[in-house]
């Protein structure tokens, strides 16, 4: 099958960074990554597994993350290979590590994932506090919340309930939370081509409607000093810089932390878009572009609460 980028999405994009460069990334097959679930084992144990038949390769700006690859290259299913039963590692995507990380959880929070299945962000989030504290992991769908509990099972993961419910409505008080939104996709191209054949400014327009009800919502139900983290595998300046400038406009207590992971090429941010500055503070959010560091595309935002 002929992969077609649309006119406007190529005009569009042409605009933010180097189609080109863009295209030929977004045609070519993502590396397989895992995390090492270190609830249940750890980096050199799960090593000393696998590297009999997989060859291991350590993903830059994580200690615990590898790139995998069958040493014959005789498979890539390495969901069904024993050790990803027993919950030793989670297959996750390189960039989608970034969001946990960037949030810093510890062993005392009381933490709220808002859109929280398939559970790789959760779970990852339940082993850097040591299933300590507690973490609500939230879903907006009763199906989605299948293949969250059973990962969080297969993970070992004891400090985590589950909660079904529109993020635009959820109550209570947050130490810390973590708005992974539903998004357009967009940075994820290179794992289902589908985004190119849905791609249209209307779904866009409404997709950012929706991040931005949810994103005030949770910050409402921040504690003060509290940390939020927003972040979305989609590269539309609308979903992101957009989204995080409308709740700065909207809340004079919240401000921006600029995010630093060491090893990690970050692009440049949308400084404006269709005519809107946005505030200077939106420097501080961190952009990837998938050809950047050979990921998806992501954007994340670390907003605290005065």
């Amino acid at each position: 099958m002929e992969i077609e980028f649309k006119d406007s999405f190529i005009d569009r994009y042409s605009k933010l960074t180097d189609f080109d460069k863009f295209k030929d990334i977004s045609l070519t097959p993502l590396p397989r990554t895992i995390r090492i679930n270190t609830l249940k084992s750890n980096v050199d144990e799960v090593v000393k597994r696998l590297k009999k038949d997989w060859k291991l390769k350590k993903i830059k700006f994580s200690d615990i993350a590898f790139e995998i690859e069958h040493r014959k290259k005789e498979r890539r299913d390495i969901g069904n290979i024993k050790e990803h039963f027993l919950g030793y590692f989670y297959v996750q995507e390189a960039a989608s590590l970034l969001p946990p990380m960037v949030l810093d959880v510890n062993e005392e929070d009381k933490v709220l994932d808002v859109a929280a299945s398939p559970g790789s962000k959760t779970t990852q989030m339940a082993a850097m506090m040591k299933n300590k504290g507690i973490i609500v992991a939230n879903e907006v769908k009763y199906q989605r919340l299948k293949p969250l509990s059973i990962n969080l099972q297969r993970c070992g993961v004891l400090n985590t309930v589950l909660s079904l419910g529109y993020g635009q409505r959820i109550k209570g008080e947050y130490d810390k939370i973590l708005l992974d939104a539903p998004c357009s996709g967009t940075g994820a191209i290179r794992k289902s081509l589908k985004t190119l054949q849905i791609y249209n400014r209307g779904m866009i327009k409404k997709l950012s409607y929706d991040q931005r009800d949810i994103l005030f919502n949770s910050f409402k139900i921040l504690k003060r000093k509290g940390t939020l983290v927003y972040s979305t595998c989609s590269l539309e300046p609308e979903e992101n810089e957009g989204v995080v400038n409308s709740l700065l406009e909207k809340n004079d207590d919240a401000y921006l932390e600029e995010i630093k992971i060491k090893n990690l090429k970050k692009s440049e941010i949308v400084r404006d878009f269709e005519g809107k500055a946005f505030n200077k503070e939106i420097e501080k959010c961190l952009r990837i572009w998938p050809q950047d560091n050979n990921t998806e595309g992501f954007f994340v935002a670390k907003i605290r609460k005065k």
